[in-house]
């Protein structure tokens, strides 16, 4: 039997695999593998294959077509007629919108650089013997911060 947790790796993680061996747990039966963490930068542009879910076209399509709309409605009164300041409204609002979605991400990924210095997370896997000591394992993880505990039984 296995008993499979995540964690943070932080102090707690340590305590708990020091409580392990304190209870009688070999160091044998315990594996602990940290994840690396991706350091890839995101791409500006999605392709069909690859997708981050971050669209700079949303934006920039919504203020086309607000912009397309106000250059037609005003274009009946202008000189160059609806059509023509319609498209003009049209460019305007998709280097507009796509300007202020740029922004926006550039602003965000910056921060989230800050945020994302977090600790990786830990999964650790631990050989049991008995029912008895899968529960204490089990214990032990949760009450040090487990992110989520698992049980394989053969």
């Amino acid at each position: 039997m296995h008993v499979v947790a995540a964690f943070e790796y932080s102090t707690s993680l340590e305590m708990a695999l020091q409580k392990l061996e304190q209870k009688g747990i070999g160091k044998e039966n315990i594996v602990a593998v940290p994840l690396d963490r991706r350091i890839e930068e995101s791409k500006l542009f999605d392709t069909i294959h690859r997708s981050d879910g971050k669209s700079l076209l949303d934006v920039a399509c919504i203020w086309g077509v607000i912009c397309m709309l106000l250059g037609t409605i005003y274009g009946f009164v202008l000189t160059w007629g609806p059509i023509l300041w319609g498209l003009i409204g049209l460019v305007f609002g998709l280097l507009f919108g796509f300007c202020i979605d740029y922004l926006h991400m550039k602003r965000v990924k910056k921060r989230s650089k800050i945020y994302n210095e977090k600790a990786t997370e830990v999964f650790v896997t631990v050989k049991c013997a008995d029912a008895k000591q899968l529960q204490l394992v089990e214990e032990i993880f949760w009450e040090h911060f487990a992110l989520g505990v698992g049980k394989v039984r053969p």
